[in-house]
């Protein structure tokens, strides 16, 4: 049965413009914001100054506001905001991820214990579907890998280095357009990329993984050298949040990754965001869309919120019967590590190198490296070294035969 939905927004910047332009444009809603709380009163808005609050109690005490739709950028005091709004009774609507990864057990727990929702698939890939398509259309197909592009950021700068277009340009290029921050870190570095991967993996596994034990390496380190050796093998670089069943464990991290040209996001370019899920019936599918801006995120803030009008919750089924499913970081992949020095190379210890060139400008070597000791290494630190993942398959660390070689000396010192 479909309910009326009386909204609170919580701030009115991009995304909550965009909503606000969408929800009164669409016809199929029954469903109206009656109050909008933003925190800056001198902020000039799109719509006149008496239609905002500058109080939260004027949204979580009203009785008659039966959703909270969040879209602020200060992820503690929305964790303070959507906390109260779910004891209140209240549904809620979010699209902070990095609130919703550091906050995620609890979180679900107030929702149930107070029979309200909250939905948050605009915080995961702009557009795209794809947290409830994992919910819903993947629930019993098993699941074995999910991987993608779900920062918008990243992906632009990256399509532009292709061009031959370089970081610091490709990065001032980004943030007139809108798509970077003043402060990109938490784009350029895998932070954000971290918090969506976070929400990945509990709704295509069933687990709830700290986003402290997740690994992030971005894209601020790449350099020409390293895009030219992709565009030799006929690679393109793209940053992966990527998680995948490995024997019962389940492996996840957010790193850059060389794409061979038959794979679905190769030509996936600027701020468009793309997962590929693969499961044991249905094989790769994948889904495509824009990543990030007003109109975009607003589309899936308003799919949740439609949802609400007939009751629905997240039943997270995939956390039932996983009890013997770890999240773990024992085991190799094979990359591509790249220094203008030798010595920076040396700082990857690799099980088995398979590759290497020296010259006198810049070196690199390929091979297959224990992920344990990748990540006991904060690589975002490390200007002079590049770490990029090959499109090779995983092998578990307790099939060490699989690589078919002894470990080799690391490079020597290149003679001149």
């Amino acid at each position: 049965m479909r309910s009326r939905l009386n909204i609170g927004l919580f701030g009115f910047g991009v995304v909550g413009t965009g909503l606000y332009e969408v929800l009164n444009k669409s016809k199929l809603l029954e469903a109206r914001i009656t109050k909008i709380v933003v925190k800056d009163p001198t902020k000039k808005r799109g719509l006149p100054a008496e239609a905002f609050l500058y109080d939260k109690d004027a949204i979580l005490k009203d009785d008659s506001i039966n959703v909270v739709v969040e879209l602020i950028n200060d992820s503690e005091a929305a964790y303070a905001i959507v906390l109260e709004a779910l004891k209140n009774g209240k549904h809620v609507v979010s699209a902070n991820k990095k609130l919703i990864a550091e906050h995620l057990e609890e979180l679900i727990a107030t929702a149930k214990e107070n029979n309200v929702s909250f939905l948050y698939e605009a915080a995961v890939g702009g557009s795209i579907p794809i947290i409830r398509n994992l919910e819903e259309y993947y629930n019993n197909d098993s699941l074995s890998s999910v991987q993608g592009i779900v920062n918008g950021t990243t992906n632009y700068i990256l399509t532009q280095s292709n061009h031959g277009v370089a970081y610091e340009e490709a990065l001032a290029k980004a943030q007139e357009l809108g798509f970077a921050e003043i402060d990109p870190t938490l784009d350029v570095d895998g932070f954000d990329s971290k918090y969506k991967l976070v929400l990945l993996i509990k709704h295509a596994f069933g687990l709830v993984v700290e986003p402290k034990d997740v690994f992030n390496y971005g894209i601020r380190n790449i350099k020409p050298q390293d895009v030219k050796y992709a565009g030799e093998k006929g690679y393109r670089i793209k940053l992966f949040s990527r998680a995948e069943k490995l024997g019962n464990d389940i492996v996840g991290f957010v790193a850059p990754h060389f794409v061979k040209s038959d794979h679905f996001a190769y030509q996936v370019d600027n701020e468009f965001n793309a997962v590929v899920v693969e499961a044991l019936f249905s094989d790769k599918q994948l889904f495509i869309g824009k990543g990030a801006g007003s109109y975009p995120t607003a589309s899936a803030v308003l799919s949740d919120i439609s949802a609400l009008q007939f009751d629905y919750q997240y039943e997270y089924r995939k956390s039932i019967g996983n009890e013997n499913v770890n999240f773990q970081d024992d085991f190799y992949l094979k990359a591509y590590v790249g220094s203008q020095f030798i010595e920076a190379i040396n700082t990857i210890p690799f099980y088995r190198v398979d590759e290497v060139y020296q010259s006198e400008t810049y070196n690199y070597q390929t091979g297959w490296v224990r992920f344990e000791d990748v990540k006991e290494l904060d690589l975002n630190q490390l200007p002079d070294l590049s770490f990029i993942v090959l499109p090779d398959a995983f092998v578990a660390a307790n099939q060490p035969e699989k690589l078919k070689s002894e470990r080799i000396q690391y490079l020597t010192e290149f003679e001149l």
